[in-house]
């Protein structure tokens, strides 16, 4: 994988992450997890080229991305829908996701960790998080999202490295 810099990407931000989806990813190589997301975005806050996550604290990954202090965002090729739908359907809890779909795990920097089959994957070190509190929703149709009141817990990562497919 070649490094790019962020502001040479060229991409559809609503269609990268609401369609084609993305799996959000922490750990290490001993222990790792990773969920499928179609819910974040990209963009400049403070400053700095963030991208935001949103996680439901009874997912597994939930754990990684409270403990590690970094979290990856890979984005796959459509020929590899699979990949994302099985990673979205099943936990980390009862499956290693990575070997069942032949994922070749390695790590960015000793930070984070990525998957060699991925076109794009975006380091993010964490800088800040939220909790979805309802009591803040202004349109009230929101809440129909959270049956069962299992709020989001939102989180920026400053981007330190975006880096795609050769």
């Amino acid at each position: 994988m070649k490094e790019t810099n962020p502001l040479d990407l060229n991409l559809n931000p609503f269609k990268l992450v609401g369609e084609d989806w993305m799996l959000i990813s922490a750990g290490n190589l001993v222990k790792s997890n990773c969920m499928t997301a179609s819910w974040g975005g990209m963009g400049v806050l403070w400053n700095k080229n963030v991208a935001f996550i949103f996680i439901r604290p009874v997912r597994y990954t939930y754990q990684f991305v409270e403990k590690y202090d970094y979290f990856t965002l890979s984005f796959f090729c459509e020929e590899d829908r699979k990949i994302l739908q099985y990673c979205g359907k099943y936990s980390g809890r009862e499956k290693d996701k990575a070997e069942d779909m032949s994922l070749h795990v390695s790590m960015i920097e000793d930070k984070s960790v990525m998957y060699k089959e991925a076109k794009m994957s975006i380091l993010c070190k964490k800088i800040y998080f939220s909790d979805i509190d309802p009591k803040n929703f202004i349109d009230g149709s929101i809440d129909k999202n959270y049956p069962q009141k299992d709020y989001h817990r939102m989180y920026v990562g400053e981007i330190e490295r975006v880096l795609i497919k050769d």
